[in-house]
């Protein structure tokens, strides 16, 4: 999700959770993202993955963006839609459960994501996983052609 101030860029990124990313913020946002079964259309999955982590489904139209491959070699395809949060908006994310500390037996709950914020584009390009900051470029390249709101 992207919005635009002015002929400014702000691009929605979001944050996991849990206790490896706790403390770490530049390369660890991403785009709202999750994994496709085989076959699965790639657009309806992204639909449902960004309605699972943000909490509402994306109604605008979508602007494909292709694809870029991460550094484990997930590749990761992408859509971006211009909108806004909702006015209520409280984030909901899909949990995941982890033992901790390891080997002690004990399981903890953590939310698969743990914030949802806009940057303008600078600081988007910092806190983004680095694979994906070809997804900005993308999207900027568009705009900048494009004109007028999507």
């Amino acid at each position: 999700m992207f919005r635009r101030r002015g002929v400014d860029l702000e691009v929605l990124l979001v944050h996991p959770g849990g206790p490896f990313f706790a403390r770490k913020e530049k390369g660890a946002w991403s785009i709202p993202k999750g994994e496709a079964a085989p076959g699965e259309d790639l657009l309806t999955r992204a639909k449902i993955e960004f309605e699972e982590e943000i909490g509402f489904p994306p109604e605008r139209i979508f602007l494909p963006l292709g694809s870029i491959k991460q550094k484990g070699g997930k590749t990761v395809h992408a859509w971006a839609v211009e909108g806004e949060l909702p006015s209520d908006f409280r984030l909901v994310s899909n949990t995941f459960e982890l033992e901790g500390p390891v080997r002690c037996g004990r399981r903890q709950t953590f939310p698969e994501i743990d914030r949802a914020e806009f940057f303008d584009e600078a600081t988007a390009r910092r806190k983004i996983n680095p694979a994906q900051v070809e997804l900005i470029d993308r999207l900027a390249r568009f705009l900048q052609t494009q004109g007028p709101p999507l």
